[in-house]
């Protein structure tokens, strides 16, 4: 599927390719978080690299390694350099994969059969997670690969059971 997003200020406009569009992971880590301000947590999809295209690249300046155990991250984060939003990761380590925050992707997403709360042991405190049976929570990692739970509930675009 065709995913397009934009920044908040509409200097950044660009699309993605993703196969794994059902934003169902939400991370509460203190990166996520302070990087994004999104509800105490981030939803990051996967996507093809090769496949972004960016209009006004000229606007996208702000990348941000962030700091894990002492040590910048190789992983790029790339924000608006107008208004600061953050639009995407990319990690080198991974060359060939771009997660795109879903808060910046404008084309309407589906609801997820299951929420996947991970990195639940540096939440904020002021944070309400929801519970339930659609509701699946992680201290840290979940124990499924973005592309292994839309494969087990039947949703990796491109593939059948």
């Amino acid at each position: 599927m065709r995913l397009s997003g934009s920044c908040h200020c509409g200097s950044v406009q660009f699309s993605v390719e993703s196969g794994t569009y059902y934003p169902f992971n939400r991370c509460y880590c203190s990166i996520c978080r302070k990087t994004t301000g999104a509800g105490g947590y981030a939803i990051n999809l996967k996507a093809d690299a090769n496949s972004l295209d960016v209009e006004d690249k000229e606007n996208v300046k702000k990348v941000y390694h962030a700091h894990i155990d002492g040590k910048a991250s190789p992983a790029e984060r790339h924000f608006c350099s107008k208004c600061g939003s953050h639009l995407w990761l990319w990690d080198p380590r991974w060359p060939d994969l771009l997660h795109p925050l879903a808060a910046a992707i404008d084309t309407d997403l589906p609801k997820t059969p299951e929420t996947v709360h991970l990195m639940l042991g540096s939440k904020a405190s002021w944070v309400d997670v929801p519970d339930g049976p659609d509701h699946k929570h992680f201290p840290e990692y979940p124990e499924h690969s973005i592309d292994e739970w839309h494969r087990l509930h039947g949703l990796k675009e491109g593939e059948t059971e």
